[in-house]
């Protein structure tokens, strides 16, 4: 694969008023290869070192709160605006967002925390980019942490037999069409679509916030190409999981079902623990980081970086 494995951390600054300097969430810039990646950043520079990745249509804020967690436990925690997010990573080719490229990327952002096994925790996409690390990177995790998205293979499987989990994903199809029909539709009468897709489970200023970075130009695009570079809907090269995994999945979510969840512990070859938070939606970072911390703290200290 092409991988870029160059990886380097600016300086931090404040993301707001910091009460203590080691569990204060900080703004930083990542470079990966050519690009440049906007980035929080948490903790202790000698804690284990936790990269969080976001998914679709978020960003790195997302992790805001699991962030301040991961520092007050002595974490080192990054989260990363991703290939497409930054406005200093947004090549223009469909290709450049294949999941090869999503990979190499990650392996930067972790050589960018430092030297040694880190842990690595996924949502949505940033799940199905964790998922393909895992396959290909087993000797540099600690740990794996996917908040929401099942195994891909566990998702094809449902698709193949799953109308519900079909019904669901529906929404690619639509998305992976070029010439910015997806792009129009989301964005129209001041992206009402888009912002309905967080539903009422994030705060007003938050999905505005969100709303705001996607109307960019190319933004949107360049998100959505994460979905257009796939060789099928969803189709994501992850196989057998050798790592300390925690599976997180809310039984309200919209767009991931019951039959996928269940499905991937048959992927893991290693402790393994899946926890159905019920009556949780999607967006399992933020809107349920209360019930989301101390599982992810719990399997981070069961499976501490050697």
């Amino acid at each position: 694969m092409d991988h870029d494995t160059t990886g380097t951390e600016a300086p931090d600054t404040p993301a707001a008023e910091p009460a203590d300097e080691d569990t204060a969430v900080v703004r930083t810039a990542v470079t990966a290869g050519p690009h440049v990646h906007t980035a929080l950043v948490a903790g202790p520079h000698g804690g284990e070192k936790v990269l969080l990745l976001h998914g679709f249509p978020q960003f790195a804020d997302s992790w805001t709160l699991q962030l301040t967690g991961l520092a007050r436990a002595g974490y080192r925690a990054l989260a990363v605006d991703q290939r497409g997010y930054a406005r200093g990573a947004r090549p223009d080719r469909v290709a450049d967002y294949g999941v090869d490229r999503l990979v190499g990327d990650t392996l930067a952002f972790s050589q960018a925390l430092g030297r040694g096994p880190f842990h690595l925790v996924g949502h949505d996409w940033g799940g199905l980019v964790a998922w393909a690390f895992a396959t290909e990177h087993p000797e540099r995790l600690a740990s794996l942490t996917v908040l929401s998205t099942p195994h891909p293979q566990s998702i094809a499987a449902a698709l193949r037999s799953d109308p519900d989990q079909a019904r669901r994903s529906a929404y690619v199809r639509h998305f992976r069409q070029p010439g910015g029909a997806a792009e129009t539709d989301l964005l129209a009468d001041g992206a009402a679509a888009l912002r309905r897709a967080y539903g009422d489970s994030l705060p007003p200023d938050r999905i505005d916030s969100y709303a705001a970075r996607f109307t960019e130009p190319g933004a949107l695009t360049a998100a959505l190409n994460w979905y257009r570079a796939l060789p099928d809907a969803l189709t994501v090269p992850a196989g057998r999981i050798r790592v300390p995994t925690l599976y997180l999945w809310g039984d309200q979510d919209g767009a991931l079902g019951r039959t996928a969840a269940e499905g991937t512990g048959a992927w893991i070859d290693a402790p393994y623990r899946f926890e159905v938070l019920e009556g949780a939606g999607h967006w399992l970072p933020d809107a349920h980081a209360d019930r989301v911390g101390p599982h992810l703290l719990n399997h981070l200290a069961a499976h501490p970086a050697r």
